[in-house]
């Protein structure tokens, strides 16, 4: 009985030791995986800007403009919701940045929206038109998935697989048994243009859609038994 006692407590020291080592062996490794997916959707930044003696004339000349831009976007079928109205300004414009001779000679007024094209096909239809008829400034065109989860989820099921394959090869390598799955992080990163895609053409003016890229990371930790 002493014996059996003995031995026990000598386990029970033991344990904390035998716990600690299985939970050293552990395998942490990195996943990756990407998705190439052609945009379905375009934002285009672009306005109306107009220097005048007053501030009051150089907003109604914008007004006026920046109401046929938004009116040609609608009748080229772009949804109201998809023009969102980025920045409407107006202020002296300074004849000279010497400040002991600075003087007014007019204002600038300025409208700039956000559109949506939803109809790629379109996009350089509806670039005409908005220059037709007054939009005097252009700041930028990107393109987007109008719903990217689909290949957020094939992403990350790509990065998964990609760091099991790493797991296995490793512990095969280093002659231990892969255990159970410890713990399961990720992250995605958004759409990005992916560099000498395809290209598209519409109207007058060429577009190259492109592909995006979305890229999904995983980090995992898995047991390993000898």
């Amino acid at each position: 009985m002493k014996l059996s006692i003995a031995t026990a407590f000598v386990w029970m020291m033991l344990a904390p030791l035998v716990a600690a080592q299985s939970q050293d062996r552990v395998l942490s490794v990195m996943g990756e995986g990407q998705v190439a997916i052609a945009p379905d959707m375009a934002v285009i930044s672009l306005g109306v800007v107009h220097i005048d003696e007053t501030a009051g004339d150089a907003m109604a000349k914008v007004s006026e403009d920046a109401t046929a831009l938004i009116a040609a976007l609608t009748d080229r079928g772009v949804a109201t919701r998809d023009i969102q109205t980025a920045q409407l300004s107006v202020g002296p414009v300074w004849s000279s940045y010497d400040a002991n001779e600075r003087t007014i000679t007019g204002f600038e007024a300025r409208n700039s929206v956000r559109v949506r094209v939803r109809d790629l096909g379109g996009l350089g239809d509806i670039l005409d038109e908005v220059l037709a008829v007054g939009a005097n400034t252009f700041n930028g065109l990107s393109f987007e998935l109008q719903d990217p989860s689909a290949a957020e989820a094939e992403a990350r099921a790509a990065a998964v697989r990609d760091a099991m394959q790493k797991a296995t090869e490793l512990s095969a390598a280093a002659d231990l048994t892969l255990g159970a799955v410890l713990s399961l992080s990720e992250g995605v990163e958004g759409p990005r243009p992916e560099m000498f895609a395809a290209a598209a053409r519409s109207a007058d003016v060429p577009i190259a859609a492109g592909e995006l890229l979305v890229t999904a990371q995983v980090s995992m930790q898995f047991a390993l038994e000898p």
